[in-house]
């Protein structure tokens, strides 16, 4: 007897919903999941100007040699200092400073970590920052965010930001 085979049909796959459950999963996955921020520092270089640069002459006593070394240690004037105390120590330094020009000179090790770096910078322009604040709420009665333009350039005017960075050193 010879079998006869049946043509049958293949079943087909329903795909209609599947782009919108492909963008729904796409949706989820971004709104749940945290996206990793780059660190940066935010600085303001000084316009470009074909002139030379003067010189200026400033007293050792008006700088401040901060310096973090191969194993992440920060020394201030060649005296080691722990983390919480550089912010404290900065503002004394600065705020001592009344009409004298002064420099914060920073420098570090080819073998400093990011993290101890951008801990570094970060203290140091949050000093900056408190200094600038208490000077707001002493002589204007408000937070420095809520200074006229004219109050804030007073005070960026006592407490300008002067941070010097040194050639990285190699380290032992």
């Amino acid at each position: 007897m010879f079998l006869r085979r049946r043509n049958r049909e293949i079943p087909e796959l329903n795909t209609t919903s599947t782009a919108d459950i492909s963008f729904m999963l796409l949706v989820f996955f971004l709104v749940t999941s945290s996206m990793d921020t780059d660190k940066g520092l935010s600085r303001q270089l000084p316009p470009v100007d074909n002139e030379p640069q003067k010189e200026v002459d400033i007293s050792r006593s008006n700088v401040m040699q901060i310096r973090l070394d191969a194993h992440d240690s920060l020394w201030i004037d060649d005296k080691t200092v722990a983390f919480s105390a550089l912010q404290g120590q900065v503002e004394s330094f600065v705020a001592s400073r009344q009409t004298e020009q002064y420099v914060v000179g920073v420098q570090t090790d080819r073998a400093t970590s990011y993290n101890a770096y951008f801990e570094m910078q970060n203290t140091i322009v949050a000093a900056f920052h408190s200094l600038r604040e208490k000077m707001a709420q002493k002589q204007y009665g408000h937070h420095f965010s809520q200074c006229t333009p004219a109050e804030r350039e007073v005070i960026i005017q006592r407490y300008p930001l002067r941070i010097s960075e040194a050639q990285p050193t190699q380290g032992n």
